[in-house]
């Protein structure tokens, strides 16, 4: 069966605070969230849906997904999120409405949905807070991942959080990436056949790469880039406009356009780059919505 055109928008990272106000690193977050619910509504030609890859708000805490709930429920076309390393499977369950789809899993955020003839799988990568900003896919996770991600049955596209492989970047390759991530394209090699691609977020950058001849593509942050040069051994946020992707599956080729878009907001003692003192540990406590004084970023 010949699947029909199948068009989606795909975002991440907008770290949505507790209030229109919040900034973070300099940057503030809800008018270029907003500007992106324009821009889709907007759009010219309607998409079947938005993916939203993860890391929603900064902490998870009512207030922020509350606001996050209000900004979201304006899109026009159906919105799917995955579970980011700030957000909880709990709270996305809780706050956020999705499209129709199929849940897998109760505890963890993993399910399936079809659009045209199309098969679009979400995994929950959130590991322990011990393990962050690392991900990691528990077992009983990777064996309905197995049983989803056979040789045989509709094109397959796979969403999650967290990269799995390096990007030549010091700091990001030891700190960023899926822990199991070996195991985890082992089983979608299993239906490399079908599989249009896996899409993630979390490096806030726009990248592509192949592996085993699958395709792994990053949407930018709809607010904050990273920079990640190859030896880098600090994270580092750039003046990068924000962005997103808008992806057409039509006949057997995966299109995917990178656009970005004017900051709404924009700090001026971020025009250069600036290195984050903080090495590990961007999910701050669970709860917490005020940051620490005591404690730096």
């Amino acid at each position: 069966m010949i699947s029909l055109p199948t068009y989606f928008i795909h975002i991440s990272d907008t770290h949505i605070g507790p209030t229109k106000d919040y900034r973070r690193h300099g940057f503030a977050s809800y008018p270029c969230a907003q500007k992106m619910v324009d821009i889709i509504n907007a759009f010219p030609h309607r998409p079947d849906f938005v993916i939203h890859t993860g890391d929603v708000v900064t902490n998870p805490h009512d207030d922020s997904y509350k606001l996050a709930a209000e900004l979201f429920d304006q899109l026009d076309v159906p919105i799917y999120f995955a579970t980011g390393n700030h957000d909880t499977a709990k709270d996305i369950r809780k706050f956020l409405k999705m499209g129709p789809k199929t849940d897998l899993m109760d505890d963890e955020l993993v399910y399936r949905f079809d659009v045209n003839g199309e098969r679009f799988l979400v995994i929950d990568g959130r590991a322990d807070d011990t393990l962050d900003p690392h991900g990691n896919i528990s077992e009983p996770q990777l064996e309905i991942l197995r049983r989803e991600c056979s040789a045989e049955g509709p094109p397959l596209t796979i969403f999650l959080h967290y990269p799995l492989w390096p990007i030549n970047s010091t700091w990001f390759d030891s700190h960023m990436m899926v822990i199991n991530a070996a195991e985890l394209h082992d089983v979608f090699l299993q239906a490399r056949n079908r599989l249009r691609g896996v899409f993630h977020g979390h490096i806030h950058m726009p990248l592509q790469m192949v592996k085993d001849g699958i395709s792994y593509t990053c949407a930018p942050s709809t607010f904050a880039q990273f920079a990640a040069w190859p030896g880098a051994t600090q994270p580092a946020f750039v003046p990068d406009a924000p962005g997103y992707a808008f992806v057409q599956l039509v006949g057997d080729q995966t299109i995917v356009r990178q656009h970005t878009f004017e900051r709404e907001e924009f700090s001026d003692e971020d025009t250069a780059e600036r290195t984050l003192p903080q090495a590990v540990g961007f999910r701050e406590p669970i709860r917490k919505v005020v940051p620490d004084p005591t404690k730096t970023e």
